[in-house]
């Protein structure tokens, strides 16, 4: 296993002139040894290519890459000593199960009698023990894309194995199995193992730290919860949750919290700025209040949906649109009625500038 080091940008573009050139603004990153990590982000955030700079398939235009302490940026993946899974199987469809998954220990001169009983404590996570002697060619996508995880897994030595979207050719069943399979693999062999998605239920799912990606920039890196609760930037708000975070334009004046011409006083001893701000608060913190109560706004409901294990009410006041989650259970208004909708509270965030203040 290795600790991971990156202190770099990287440019598709020859002579990059301004941010929208960057693939990869620059950034610190720091991966533990050990760990599990997600790289989470829309399509064309960066996340691939960070992770390509990490296995040495990239070298990034500028800064380095260190494992271990040890600058590897120049270095090939052979030289990382690193597996990479890719997001389409590749495998030998003329080998059997057993030996495309031997066939990485192989090459490394593994005396056989390692090779056995790795295979098999590989092929037993996997669930594949009853499959070691067919041949590749004949078995489903699912189950080749298990033998590429299990080909990235089975050297005991390796530095880090990295994951690109290694489930989109899974079967929406099958990949719950699949990421609680990673997850116990991680907790059993204790590898470093980096995981790129664009899927943020696999990704709070399978890792320990989340690193939210957007436009080339790592926006934040935490866990599940710090990433739900307590967004440090207006991107992490939306992208995470279902829905995302509700946003509400703001100004402060003479201490007060102004939102679609309504005035709100501050929960003490909260001070901010006189700028503009947005205030953030998640659909599943939003409740019903009294009329008038201190921190609520007056909304017309425009919508109550059915979603089976909760209902989902959208509101609005002014030109906004909120959204709150409610449970099955609860008593819920209907469309055109005028609700009160408590805003203000201990989960509430105020962002400036698209960044959490403190």
């Amino acid at each position: 296993m290795a600790h991971i080091s990156l202190d770099l940008a990287h440019s598709y573009k020859p002579n990059p002139q301004q941010d929208s050139d960057y693939a990869l603004l620059p950034l610190k990153m720091e991966f533990e040894d050990g760990g599990a990590y997600a790289l989470l982000g829309p399509s064309g955030c960066g996340k691939t290519t960070m992770l390509n700079i990490m296995s040495g398939l990239l070298v990034p235009s500028h800064g380095k890459v260190l494992f271990d302490g040890n600058d590897v940026t120049r270095k090939s993946p052979q030289h990382r000593n690193i597996a990479q899974v890719f997001q389409f199987p590749v495998i030998y469809d003329t080998m059997t199960v057993a030996e495309n998954l031997a066939f990485p220990l192989r090459n490394r001169k593994v005396p056989e009698d390692q090779i056995r009983q790795r295979v098999g404590v590989i092929a037993e996570m996997l669930e594949m023990s009853g499959q070691l002697d067919q041949r590749a060619a004949g078995l489903s996508a699912d189950a080749k894309q298990k033998i590429s995880l299990g080909r990235g897994l089975v050297r005991s030595d390796v530095a880090a194995v990295l994951f690109d979207e290694p489930l989109t050719v899974i079967d929406p069943h099958l990949k719950w199995q699949l990421r609680r399979k990673l997850k116990q693999i991680h907790h059993e062999l204790k590898l470093t193992l980096i995981y790129v998605t664009h899927d943020q239920v696999e990704a709070l799912t399978f890792a320990d730290q989340v690193v939210v990606m957007t436009r080339g920039r790592a926006v934040q890196v935490g866990s599940a919860d710090a990433l739900f609760e307590r967004p440090q930037h207006v991107f992490v708000g939306h992208f995470i949750g279902s829905p995302g975070m509700n946003f509400l334009p703001a100004q402060i004046d003479a201490g007060r919290l102004q939102v679609a011409g309504h005035v709100l006083e501050l929960p003490t001893p909260r001070t901010l700025p006189v700028d503009a701000l947005q205030v953030g608060i998640r659909p599943e913190y939003l409740s019903l209040a009294q009329p008038g109560q201190a921190g609520a706004l007056p909304c017309t409901v425009l919508r109550v949906q059915d979603i089976g294990t909760y209902f989902m009410l959208t509101a609005q006041v002014g030109a906004l649109q909120l959204k709150a989650r409610f449970d099955a259970e609860q008593r819920l208004p209907s469309a055109g009625d005028q609700v009160w909708l408590q805003v203000l509270g201990e989960h509430t965030c105020y962002y400036q500038n698209e960044e959490l203040l403190p």
